[in-house]
């Protein structure tokens, strides 16, 4: 392993990942250490469904939706695999606004219908629907696991280091804070120029001690973390074609998908509640499911969903990592690049995320995708709480 690098990046999620993809593609010479082995379940970026899609309730992610999937079919092209199912993308509900939802697809160029209740049922049999729902074609389901996978193998093709089953337990600031160093679980002390934490749950216990030598990490946003519950369900007719991700916002935020590998040989249905996960820490963790949330998803398939079998077929859970406002933090104090680009809807923008981290790596500022500055620290610290990510 080098003596020294350019980056170091701390965790090897799809965030990670991303990063290190990116910044190799830029030149430099890059090591990304993961505290867990390849393809871990303990974090965020493990499965076989995420969704994507353009349609948003926020015109910025809107836009930046467009250039994330660029970057996914340029991934998909570089290392010959397929990371994206696209099957369309459904929206509806009372705290979905489908019209705001149509305009911002409409001024990107996006391809999308209106439809009333009535001819989504008629066009998607197995799923009922009230008010009027937004349908756009760029929109479906992300593998996290083939992409995350696919990242890594890109970065190291291009000269990056990967070091697995290794956890970073303290960073220090060089003098002048120029530099950094790591002391890693086994005693190895890594040397680099900057450093990425992009850790998910685990970003604010490695930032925390950083803070007397950063007075800027003071401006560090609390990051909720919660256990979120996802359930897959049996399809009735396993010959039909798979149906298009949706978002249904009632005030729980359901969101359902093809759930591909880990929905078995039938694509069980994925279906979780994204504003209904349980606090907890990174460590703290516990992996059960609870029993409430399984049966308002059951209740919610019999009510939605009359194509799903209503008992479940298989249940897990994942971590998210949340901003008060929703928004990514991706922000820069001296050589330390934090990304905890998550709130429970970034899979879709990885590669995307990856682009940023190494503008700020690099300090190329000034092209046509710096980092927004609603990302920045500055601009958490005076923005309330808000929901951005359906």
């Amino acid at each position: 392993m080098a003596d020294h690098r350019d980056v170091l990046i701390v965790g090897a999620g799809l965030m990670g990942a991303a990063a290190a993809w990116a910044a190799s593609r830029a030149g430099l010479a890059v090591t990304i250490v993961e505290q867990f082995a390849p393809g871990h379940r303990f974090g965020s970026s493990h499965g076989s469904a995420r969704i994507v899609r353009r349609a948003y309730g926020d015109e910025l992610y809107t836009q930046l939706s467009g250039r994330s999937l660029e970057l996914w079919r340029e991934l998909e092209s570089d290392e010959r695999v397929r990371v994206l199912r696209m099957l369309g993308g459904l929206d509806f509900g009372s705290h979905r606004d489908t019209a705001a939802i149509a305009e911002r697809l409409a001024r990107v160029g996006a391809a999308h219908e209106v439809l009333s209740a009535a001819e989504a049922e008629a066009r998607w049999p197995g799923m009922r629907f009230t008010g009027s729902v937004v349908f756009h074609p760029e929109a479906g389901v992300l593998d996290a696991e083939v992409a995350n996978a696919a990242l890594l193998s890109g970065a190291i093709r291009r000269g990056a280091q990967a070091v697995h089953e290794v956890a970073v337990r303290s960073i220090a600031v060089g003098a002048g804070g120029r530099g950094i160093r790591a002391r890693l679980q086994d005693g190895t002390e890594l040397t680099a120029d900057q450093v990425v934490i992009a850790a998910g749950a685990w970003v604010q216990p490695l930032l925390d001690p950083l803070t007397a030598e950063l007075p800027g990490l003071h401006a560090l946003p609390p990051l909720t973390v919660t256990q979120q519950q996802v359930f897959h369900f049996p399809r009735v007719d396993t010959a039909a074609p798979a149906w298009p991700s949706v978002i249904h916002d009632d005030g729980d935020g359901v969101y359902h998908l093809a759930g591909g590998r880990d929905g078995g040989s039938g694509d069980d249905r994925k279906i979780g509640e994204h504003y209904r996960g349980a606090p907890t820490t990174a460590d703290a963790r516990d992996g059960r499911i609870d029993p409430r949330s399984r049966e308002r998803v059951i209740e919610y398939v019999r009510r939605w969903l009359p194509g799903l079998e209503p008992v479940p077929s298989s249940a897990t859970t994942c971590l998210y990592t949340t901003t008060p406002s929703e928004d990514f933090l991706i922000d820069r104090i001296g050589p330390v690049v934090i990304c905890s680009a998550c709130s429970g809807h970034g899979a879709k923008f990885a590669p995307l995320v990856g682009e940023l981290v190494t503008v700020l790596v690099t300090g190329r500022t000034g092209g046509a995708w710096d980092v927004p500055e609603r990302f920045r620290l500055a601009a958490h610290a005076a923005t309330p709480s808000g929901r951005v990510s359906l």
